[in-house]
Parts: C-alpha cells; sequence; structure tokens
C-alpha cells in the first residue's frame, strides 16, 4: 500500500513556510519540467508563452495571466502529454531605451565614437550625457540582464513549470536572425517595401510609430473660425495654416457645389489652394468646409492620397516648425513661424489673422479626442519620412478576407474575444510599419550602394549573406569598412524593426525554425498561445499574419485570452499606471506561492478582475487545511484489503469520481477556475463531512475500517492531483511524504476506478470492485442533485420520488449537520452526547450509515422511521 504509514517522512507539523525555495531546487536538480526532444508531434503540447517586456519589475497582473497559464500546462502534462514551455524576455524596444535613459541619465548619439572606456557622469536633474550607439546597446544589454534575473527568480518562486533550458531573449541571436530572415523573405516575396511619405511620429521617442500602437486621448483643444476669402473654415489647428493644400467639402453640399475647382487663397500667407470634393467631409461640421494640411491628421493623409494633392510639411521629427518655408509660401511671411514649438506658432498665427481681421469671433473651448503614442507624453504629428512596411491587409481586400478567415479558424477562450480580433482587421487603413528610429532593437538587414554623390540608391539594396547582422558595423559582400559614407561606398540602413516584428515571430524563434528543423516539426503549429486582450491587434494579429504569409498556417490551434487585473476604481493595473500595489515579491513572501496562485486560478478566462488580497488568505487556508487533512489521513493503519465494502464510502467515491470528471471537462475547454472551484468545493466537503464520519470506523480492525482507509486514501491521492495544477507547493510536499517521484508526473485522475497516479492500490483506487462493489445505487450517488451538490451539509430536504437511490453518503451528512446544528444551538462542544437522535427518512440507507453517526455525533440511542421525506430531531 506504498509509504502510507512511514510516519518518519510525515512531519510533526506541516508548514507551508520554506515549500518554495526547498521544491524549486528539486525540479531543477530533477529536470521534472524538461521537454522531451524525441516526442512526437501528437505527443506533444506547446505554447508559445508571451515573453513580458524587461522594462522594470514584473507586477501582479503578470503573476495572474501567466499563473492561468501555468495550471493549463500542468494539466497537459498530467494527462501525459510533452509540454513545450518555454520563457522569453522581450527586451528590445522603447520600454528597454527608455528605461536606460532614465536609470543611467544617458542619451544615444549615434555619430560618437564608441567608449571602451566610458564612465557615466549622471547628474541628478542634470543634462543627459551623449553617448554612442554602441555604448548604449552594451548599457541596455547590462540592464536587461539584472532585470532578467528577477524576473526568472520570481517565475521559479511563483512555481512556473517552464522549461529554463528553452530561455530566449528578443535580443538574442536566434531572435535576431528569425526577424532578419523573416524581413528579407517578406521583402522577396514583395511583402515588405518602403516609401518616403507622411508618417505618425512621436516627438518624444523621436521615432515612427504603427496603427496597433495608438491610443485616443482627451485633450483640450479650441475652435478658430478662419476666414479664407468669402468662405470661412473651422479648425483646431491654426499653426498648420502654412502647410495648407486645399478645402474641401462634401460633394452633396449645394453651399460649395458651385466653387468646387475653384481656387481660394490663404489668409497670412498668400497661397493659392483648391477647393474640392470628398465624401469624408461631414457638412454638419462646423462650417462644412475643411481645411486640408499635410498633416495634420490621418484623414489629411487620405485626402492627399486620393485627391493627388501637392506636399507642404511643416513639422518635423523633433516637433517644432522647420526652419524653411514649404513649397509655395514666401519665406518672409513664413518667418513669423520658422523653427518654434507647435504651441508657439499656433499663438503667433492666432494673434496674426486676429490682426488682420481673418479669426472670426474667439477660439471656442472643446475637449476632443487626440492620438497618441501608446507610451508618449505628447500628440503625435504626422511627418514625412521614409520608412519600411509589411503587407497586413491594410490595402489589400484579398489578404485581409484571408486574415479574416484566419481568425475564425482559430480557437477563442473566451469565444467573444475573436471579435476584437475581427474589428481590428477589418478597421485597417493602412500597412503596418515596421521600422523605427531607435537604436536597442533588431536592424533592418540591408545595405545602399551610394553614389557618385554620396546619396543612397535605395531601389537597389544589398542583401546580407549572413544573419544576424548590424549593417551599422557589419560591411557588405564586396566591400570594406573604409568605403562605408564614401562616394561609390555604401550605408546601412539606419533602422531598427518595431518590437512586433520579432514578437510576432516567437513560434518561429521558440521552435527553431531557422536553426532547428527537427525541433520545429515537433512543436509547430503550437497549441496554445496565452495572452492579454489588449494586444489582440499586436502581438495577436501580427503572429496570426507572419504565419500565414510564411507558412500559410495558424500559428498555433487556439488562443486563450486573459482578462486584466484591475484596481478598485475598475482601472487596469500596470507598471506605466503606477497602482500596482505591493510587488509580487512582497504577496509571494506574505501570502504564499500557492495562494497567489489560488486567487489568480479562482478567475475566469478572460475576466478583469479585482486585486483581492481576502482571496489569497483564503488560498493560503485551503493549502494549510491540505497539509493537516493529508496527515490526518495519513495517519490511519495501512488497509489490507484494497477493497471498498461501505456504502458510504463508496458513495464518496462515486461523488469524488463525478468531480473527476467536471473538472477534467473544464480543463478541456481552458475553464481552471471551474476545475479548482468543483474541486475546493468537494475537498472541504471531504474535510468537514466524510473524515468525521468515518474517523472511528477507520482505526478499527474490521473490514469496514479497511474500506473506510482505502476510500480515504483514494480520496486523497485523487485530491491532490486535481489541486496540483493550482498548488503546485504544498501538492508536491505531501506527495512526497508517501509516493515516490513528482506529483507533477503523475497521471491525472481520469475517474476513480482507474485513477492511476502512483504505485500503490491506494493511489490507483484499489481493485475496481471496491469502487464497483456494492449495489448500484451506492456507486451512481443517488440522484444526479445529491452528487451535482458534492457532499453538501445543506443537502436536508431529499427528494421524496424515489429514496431508494438516494446517497448514503448524502444522508450521513444532512443528519450529521442537524446534529452539529442543534449542539451549536444549545451551545455544547461538538462531542457532547446526543441521548436520541429521532430521524424519519429512508431505513435501509439510515441503517447503513448509523455505525458512522453514532460515533461521529456521540448518538446514545436512536429512533429511526421510514419515511419518504428526512427530518431530524435531536435530543441532547
Amino acid at each position: 500500500m506504498g509509504h502510507m504509514s512511514d510516519s518518519t517522512r510525515i512531519p510533526a507539523k506541516p508548514t507551508l513556510d520554506g515549500l518554495e525555495a526547498r521544491w524549486v531546487k528539486v525540479w531543477d536538480a530533477e529536470g521534472t519540467y524538461r521537454f522531451d526532444r524525441t516526442a512526437t508531434r501528437d505527443s506533444v503540447f506547446s505554447i508559445d508563452t508571451p515573453p513580458p517586456t524587461v522594462s522594470g519589475a514584473l507586477h501582479i497582473g503578470h503573476v495572474f495571466s501567466y499563473t492561468q497559464t501555468d495550471a493549463i500546462a500542468r494539466y497537459q502534462r498530467m494527462r501525459g502529454r510533452d509540454v513545450f514551455y518555454p520563457m522569453g524576455w522581450d527586451d528590445n524596444g522603447l520600454p528597454t531605451e527608455r528605461r536606460v535613459q532614465l536609470t543611467y541619465g544617458v542619451q544615444c548619439d549615434p555619430a560618437l565614437p564608441y567608449d571602451e572606456h566610458l564612465v557615466i557622469t549622471k547628474t541628478p536633474g542634470g543634462p543627459p550625457q551623449k553617448i554612442s550607439r554602441r555604448n548604449f546597446i552594451d548599457l541596455c544589454k547590462r540592464q536587461t540582464e539584472v532585470d532578467e534575473q528577477a524576473y526568472e527568480q520570481l517565475w521559479r518562486n511563483l512555481g512556473l513549470s517552464v522549461d529554463w533550458t528553452l530561455l530566449y531573449t528578443t535580443i538574442g541571436d536566434r531572435a535576431r536572425t528569425a526577424a532578419q530572415q523573416g524581413f528579407l523573405n517578406s521583402l522577396a516575396r514583395g511583402d515588405a517595401y518602403a516609401v518616403d511619405g507622411p508618417t505618425l511620429w512621436d516627438v518624444t521617442f523621436g521615432t515612427a510609430v504603427a496603427q496597433a500602437e495608438l491610443e485616443d486621448r482627451e485633450r483640450p483643444g479650441a475652435y478658430h473660425r478662419i476666414r479664407f476669402g468669402d468662405f470661412t473654415v473651422d479648425t483646431t489647428r491654426p499653426e498648420l495654416l502654412p502647410a495648407c493644400v486645399a478645402l474641401v467639402a462634401h460633394p452633396s453640399d449645394e453651399r460649395f457645389q458651385p466653387h468646387f475647382g475653384t481656387t481660394v487663397r490663404t489668409p497670412l500667407f498668400h497661397v493659392d489652394v483648391p477647393l474640392l470634393a470628398h465624401p469624408l467631409a461631414d457638412p454638419a461640421k462646423g462650417t462644412g468646409l475643411v481645411m486640408v494640411c499635410t498633416f495634420g491628421d490621418l484623414t489629411d493623409v487620405t485626402w492627399w492620397r486620393e485627391l493627388d494633392l501637392p506636399t507642404r510639411t511643416v513639422i518635423q521629427r523633433n516637433g517644432r516648425l522647420g526652419l524653411q518655408p514649404p513649397p509655395g509660401v514666401d519665406e518672409d511671411q513664413y518667418a513669423l513661424v520658422a523653427g518654434l514649438t507647435v504651441n508657439q506658432a499656433r499663438e503667433k498665427i492666432v494673434a496674426a489673422l486676429r490682426a488682420d481681421g481673418m479669426l472670426e469671433g474667439e477660439p471656442r473651448p472643446i475637449t476632443h479626442a487626440v492620438k497618441f503614442y501608446e507610451k508618449g507624453e505628447k500628440p503625435l504629428e504626422i511627418v514625412g519620412t521614409r520608412q519600411w512596411y509589411i503587407r497586413n491587409g491594410g490595402r489589400s481586400p484579398e489578404l485581409r478576407a484571408a486574415l479574416l478567415a484566419r481568425g475564425r479558424e482559430l480557437q477563442w477562450t473566451p469565444a467573444h474575444m475573436r471579435s476584437r480580433y475581427e474589428h481590428w482587421v477589418e478597421g485597417l487603413t493602412g500597412d503596418w510599419v515596421i521600422s523605427r528610429q531607435r537604436f536597442f532593437g533588431v536592424p533592418i538587414p540591408l545595405w545602399y550602394r551610394l553614389d557618385d554623390d554620396a546619396h543612397p540608391v535605395h531601389d537597389d539594396p544589398i542583401v546580407p549573406s549572413a544573419l544576424p547582422m548590424d549593417p551599422s558595423s557589419d560591411t557588405p559582400p564586396g566591400y570594406d569598412e573604409s568605403q562605408r559614407g564614401r562616394p561609390g561606398g555604401f550605408i546601412g540602413d539606419p533602422d531598427v524593426m518595431d518590437t512586433w516584428a520579432t514578437s510576432s515571430l516567437t513560434p518561429q524563434i521558440i521552435g527553431g525554425w531557422l536553426d532547428d528543423p527537427d525541433l520545429f516539426t515537433r512543436v509547430f503549429p503550437m497549441d496554445l498561445r496565452p495572452q492579454a486582450h489588449e494586444i489582440i491587434r499586436t502581438w495577436l494579429f501580427s503572429t496570426v499574419l507572419r504565419a500565414h504569409v510564411e507558412h500559410d498556417v495558424l500559428p498555433w490551434k487556439r488562443a486563450s485570452i486573459a482578462g486584466w487585473i484591475v484596481d478598485p476604481d475598475r482601472k487596469k493595473i500596470g507598471k506605466s499606471k503606477d497602482n500596482a500595489g505591493d510587488s509580487p515579491e512582497a504577496m509571494l513572501e506574505r501570502h504564499g506561492a500557492d495562494a497567489l496562485r489560488y486567487w489568480a486560478a479562482s478567475a475566469r478566462p478572460g475576466v478583469d478582475t479585482a486585486l483581492d488580497v481576502n482571496q489569497m488568505k483564503i488560498g493560503r487556508r485551503l493549502a494549510t487545511k491540505l497539509l493537516n487533512a493529508s496527515r490526518f489521513v495519513l495517519g490511519f493503519p495501512v488497509p489490507t484489503s484494497g477493497a471498498v465494502t461501505e456504502p458510504v464510502d463508496q458513495a464518496l467515491l462515486a461523488a469524488l469520481s463525478t468531480v473527476v470528471t467536471e473538472a477534467t471537462a473544464a480543463f478541456e475547454v481552458y475553464d481552471y477556475a471551474r476545475a479548482l472551484e468543483r474541486t475546493e468545493q468537494f475537498f472541504w466537503s471531504f474535510c468537514d463531512d466524510y473524515l468525521e464520519l468515518v474517523k472511528s470506523r477507520a482505526y478499527g480492525e474490521l473490514p469496514a475500517a479497511d474500506s473506510a482507509r482505502t476510500a480515504l486514501t483514494t480520496a486523497l491521492s485523487t485530491l491532490l492531483r486535481l489541486f496540483a495544477p493550482f498548488l503546485p507547493f504544498v501538492t508536491e510536499e505531501i506527495w512526497s511524504w508517501w509516493q515516490p517521484g513528482s506529483i507533477h508526473r503523475a497521471s491525472w485522475p481520469t475517474g476513480i476506478s482507474s485513477a492511476g497516479g502512483g504505485p500503490s492500490s491506494a493511489a490507483d483506487g484499489g481493485p475496481s470492485s471496491a469502487v464497483d462493489g456494492g449495489p448500484s445505487s451506492a456507486v451512481d450517488g443517488g440522484p444526479s442533485s445529491a452528487v451535482d451538490g458534492g457532499l453538501s451539509s445543506s443537502f436536508l430536504n431529499l427528494p421524496s420520488t424515489d429514496i431508494s437511490d438516494i446517497s448514503p453518503l448524502s444522508v450521513a451528512t444532512a443528519v450529521l449537520a442537524a446534529v452539529r446544528k442543534a449542539k451549536s444551538a444549545a451551545q455544547q462542544s461538538m462531542r457532547a452526547e446526543v441521548a436520541l437522535l429521532a430521524v424519519a427518512g429512508p431505513a435501509a440507507v439510515l441503517e447503513q450509515v448509523k455505525a458512522d453517526l453514532t460515533a461521529a455525533g456521540n448518538v446514545r440511542s436512536w429512533a429511526i422511521t421510514d419515511a419518504e421525506e428526512l427530518s431530524v430531531t435531536v435530543t441532547l
């Protein structure tokens, strides 16, 4: 019967303290979660885990969502799958650069030479120290290594069952090679292209941004009514008057129909611009006439493109108006605003318009939505730049339709999240700009020949012969470093790729797409992508796009979308929100990993959840109860026959078998919360009711005692395995008291009669006759309402239809609850004697449970009356 009575392995006073440190070391040393590279694809469960952004510290929202994924991974492992579960760090991109700039007080200047003896001389509040690109990247790497060590330690202490030998970073060689090869493949297919044109631009970070990275923020503004000859125009951006290229009205607007095709002169700058028709103009808004500038917003870009308008760009990359006037604008007139900030230029132009009588009335204050880069601090501008794009369906109805079809092919948890994907795809207005004017990222892997005037020949790029590469330090085939930047020589592409251009290839990166084709065939396409809902438009969509064009498949079978952790005001908790409260490390120290995991796994998939310390306390009480109840169960003598002969014991195992079925079904549809809820509900009833009922009998010598002991150990083995995905530390601790190996490599229970999970018959549930024996009514657990209710002590009103099928356990539990209630009402000890217990109900069933109830309730005498409904009278 295994190690049940080996008391030397069971601590006298079990404790949760220290379990994380001990078991993390054991799991690492024994390779408990190591992926088997010889596993065939049909036996593998592969997970494309989000690589957290390395830009500070993880917050409790990370603990929440990653725990939910880990519960799924642990369940699949116990189901016999070889789980491919890597972890990565997303360490390239703007967040890392920003953190390094703030931490070290530096600013990257690519024109500076590398200084191998660089000394950082940060002065509080002073100007940033300018350093070379290579020095800056060295600092980025140094900072991310420190952060990543802290991340890994937190994940280990939380009990994430990832295979740490598969760790990767998005700036590592494998990731850079995959991202650069993916780009070159897109270039060869014609999916990647470069364009000089209007670009969404963040002046704070000094880089282009993509449509997926935008967010609207409500900001104060004002409408200014400006006279254009006989017409008036309302605008919130009078500073763009020198960039005006047309006035536009709706084609059906009768006020302007006679004037379409004529020209109008702009105030102050006196440039003739056409008055044109376009359906995007709203006749009911303002005066019905719109000033088109290059460029005030994305609609300006649409009008500029569709009406074939000229370009008069005034706002530069630094957020100021250019020093030189745009084409067609007089230099003397433009001097009014040359070199000013946007706000300064607005003030100057409004004052000049007022002085010239070109401003009708005073500006009218409004609040309106303004587009920002999601990490930016100032409104986005649209400036003219050269950028690289990848086709994403924004301009291709065929590609858009194919990506929508992929979304319908993908399994979604929860199902309604698919609509977010579809809304995003259907709302795309342009292709994906992937180039960024930053430094710590994966470089665009191209060089350009320079003509005799040292101008780059952009339409004939030089492609590398080996990857990864950096065009700023590597030289193209047939050239040497002395030719860099020289006429007739070469120059490297100065930009890096958007971090999503790398992250969109995480299945390929972790699967060894380019360097480990054997592994790739075993894990790709993957089984699961877990992620948050706000990055469906970025990470999920871009990964679907890349797998579609590269492999003509979905990258994974299912996407499981986590909700957010929200504060009491229902705002998302995050690093940038300053509302994350205590650190995960502090919460782990206070409550323990299993308690945090319990809280996280109690939330339904995809549901935003409040940070609830009380739920963590409940989780810790549950883990403590598991320790103490297990020690109690394992303290009974070893059962000898393995036969479950008593109706109460048979009913327990029948009810537990139902719980196993329900928990398994829940996990199969990724509803880990339902699996935990059913398991926990049964466990508390097991402790409160069943243990009290049978503990006296379990100490005896008769076959009835053996039946109780076998049922107890079978139930304990099963419950521990049901809890293992959620509470890995306490279940591993208890398992080690009486079973060899790790519980996390034991089999998931599949029904009590075949619950294998340990070498002993106790773990396996004993011989099938022990479970199947006895009348079928005992095994079936009575009416479904009795089984569905588990062992609820509130089950007092039994169905009156067919009392012969009522579960003995339900009857015993209901009677025991009545006895306890009577003693409590009389303020008596639970061990107080019951002088007379008078019970009306199913007499045959009551006789079966009478002995256990006598011991559990300390009953001196009985009066049993056969009846269709249960009633209990307790005389103390």
